[in-house]
């Protein structure tokens, strides 16, 4: 099993790569690297020589951005769009945050590196929002954690893996705190969410979405995109699609 961490968008970055060795893992880690590191240079708000700073400063037009700076931006439009306003790429003083979309395509990305590259088992965790592919060994498969957001050192629980829906993300309060815009008025139902979907970027962005739009945007997404959710409410009430459960590791004996 070839694994390797490193830090990237200010956050960690976990590869596994199970049937490869580490001479082979070598190339494919660095172009994951630059990916992450290219769209961070792009679209960071922290760095103020980047693309996306220089549009929110008002030293570059939007106009005369990159044409990747405005497909991201015309992409996460389109997710406003979708959500009916629960995701959007706008804080609320009007600057343009793409990183509710920017950490889930550098993820895309990094899996259809890994797919160019003739793998086909591997797991890629960046900050706790996880993409699998294939198995980890011969007859197993892929378990991944969801942290509690009461208690971050502990999980609330796992879900295996079963060939479908194999991205997993996770939105809400237990990483970064209550760093999530909300329609004025709105109170909060969620402290997180959790989203398995075919892709990445759905996951993460329909996260994200449920959190801000609370059960509305839950019923919605549900009903619109063909994913399953977990739900903590901020009383700490656990709810959960049939999908969801289904997709539960067993609990192990004696942490029952």
């Amino acid at each position: 099993m070839f694994a390797r961490v490193f830090t990237a968008m200010g956050t960690i970055v976990s590869v596994r790569l199970p049937e490869i060795s580490d001479t082979e893992a070598l190339p494919v880690i660095r172009k994951l690297q630059h990916i992450f590191a290219a769209l961070d240079g792009r679209f960071s708000l922290y760095r103020p020589e980047s693309e996306l700073s220089r549009v929110a400063s008002g030293t570059l037009a939007l106009p005369q951005a990159s044409p990747e700076l405005r497909a991201a931006y015309a992409e996460a439009l389109l997710w406003r769009q979708h959500t009916d306003g629960a995701f959007t790429p706008h804080r609320p003083d009007g600057v343009i945050d793409l990183n509710g979309t920017v950490k889930a395509t550098a993820m895309q990305q990094s899996v259809d590196a890994l797919l160019a590259s003739g793998i086909s088992d591997w797991c890629l965790n960046v900050g706790g929002d996880v993409s699998v592919g294939g198995v980890p060994a011969a007859n197993s498969a892929w378990t991944v954690g969801i942290v509690d957001p009461a208690n971050r050192a502990a999980l609330l629980c796992s879900v295996v893996s079963n060939g479908q829906k194999n991205s997993l993300a996770t939105s809400g309060t237990a990483e970064r705190g209550d760093h999530i815009w909300r329609s004025p008025g709105t109170a909060a139902r969620y402290a997180q969410v959790t989203v398995l979907a075919d892709d990445i970027v759905t996951a993460d962005v329909l996260a994200t979405a449920i959190v801000a739009g609370g059960a509305d945007m839950l019923t919605r997404a549900t009903e619109r995109w063909p994913i399953d959710v977990l739900c903590v409410d901020c009383d700490g009430t656990l709810s959960a699609t049939p999908g969801f459960r289904a997709a539960l590791a067993p609990a192990r004996r004696g942490s029952e």
